[in-house]
């Protein structure tokens, strides 16, 4: 089976997503922020499995808790410990096990391709997969909430500045984010980070073909006057090939107190989670500082996803 396809039902690479199902999600997560408790019975009767391979805090409590408010329920695990996979059971056998215990499946799985493999699997059963990350690669709900965050913020997605700092190459809330602001006309990206943990090549020449216009900065010190939104990420020590070039780096693309009086009053500072040392607790207070409520837009726009996703579901099955 191509990926071409997979049923649209399932939620893997942001880059397939069409500007207007994006919008959709957007307008949908304002209405579940904005008026919650009219949404409690929504999934009732329907079951989440959430399936991490890898650790989480946000993603997978946030997709739990957007499934709870829903009316629905949550099975699943958070790691590998405790379950078959220790045994030697395959991705396609658990995916197809959850296939038939639930209504909709989360991933979490280190492999490139995993999302695709999954999907491909369920598929069979009608089942969708949201990946909820996917080694390096992706993460589309992440983007999505993301993505949320900055229009609540500036109101518009295109024509904005947007600062990236940290680890570039091996954040995939980073490859996501641009893949999606990419589909809604010019925005201007200044990339900061270690020359080893610049943006991938695949990405850049993906993202040749769009209007968004890539600009690598020396220093956060260069352009932080001029940003819109300045999102960083943490050095992902989890994901590098050489511990030595971690020790090197590390604690070199920090924001500081001083940074941020040379900013706009409307910047909004962005961080996927979880920190280490790249944002002192300092910054915490500053009004720019929107990385707590962009976490908690999580739980609102994934719940305006599940109920897409999983109605949709339905609806399809009664067809």
């Amino acid at each position: 089976m191509n990926d071409s396809n997979l049923d649209k039902r399932h939620i893997i690479r942001i880059r397939d997503m069409s500007e207007e199902f994006i919008q959709t999600i957007i307008d949908e997560t304002y209405q579940i922020k904005n008026h919650p408790n009219d949404f409690n019975d929504v999934l009732k009767g329907k079951i989440l499995a959430l399936a991490f391979w890898e650790p989480s805090t946000r993603t997978r409590l946030s997709f739990e808790s957007a499934m709870l408010r829903l009316g629905g329920q949550t099975m699943g695990f958070s790691s590998q410990s405790g379950t078959s996979i220790e045994k030697g059971e395959s991705l396609s056998d658990t995916i197809t096990m959850l296939a038939s215990y639930a209504h909709c499946i989360v991933l979490r799985h280190p492999k490139r391709g995993s999302g695709v493999l999954a999907a491909k699997v369920a598929d069979k059963y009608g089942v969708p997969v949201i990946s909820g990350g996917s080694g390096s690669q992706e993460h589309p709900t992440q983007a999505l909430l993301d993505i949320f965050t900055i229009h609540e913020y500036h109101k518009r997605l295109s024509g904005l500045k947007l600062g990236i700092m940290g680890d570039l190459r091996y954040s995939r809330t980073i490859s996501s984010l641009l893949y999606g602001l990419s589909k809604f006309g010019k925005n201007e990206i200044y990339s900061i980070s270690h020359p080893s943990l610049g943006l991938q090549e695949e990405l850049l020449f993906d993202l040749s073909e769009t209007q968004l216009e890539i600009t690598t900065s020396a220093s956060l010190t260069d352009v932080i006057a001029d940003l819109d939104v300045l999102y960083v990420t943490r050095l992902q020590k989890e994901r590098f090939p050489d511990p030595m070039l971690y020790n090197k780096v590390k604690g070199a693309y920090q924001v500081q107190l001083e940074m941020i009086r040379l900013a706009k009053d409307d910047l909004i500072i962005m961080h996927p989670l979880p920190r280490v040392d790249e944002i002192p607790y300092g910054v915490d207070r500053l009004p720019q500082a929107k990385y707590f409520e962009q976490a908690k837009n999580g739980v609102y726009t994934r719940m305006a996803l599940l109920k897409r996703i999983i109605t949709d579901s339905k609806q399809k099955a009664r067809g």
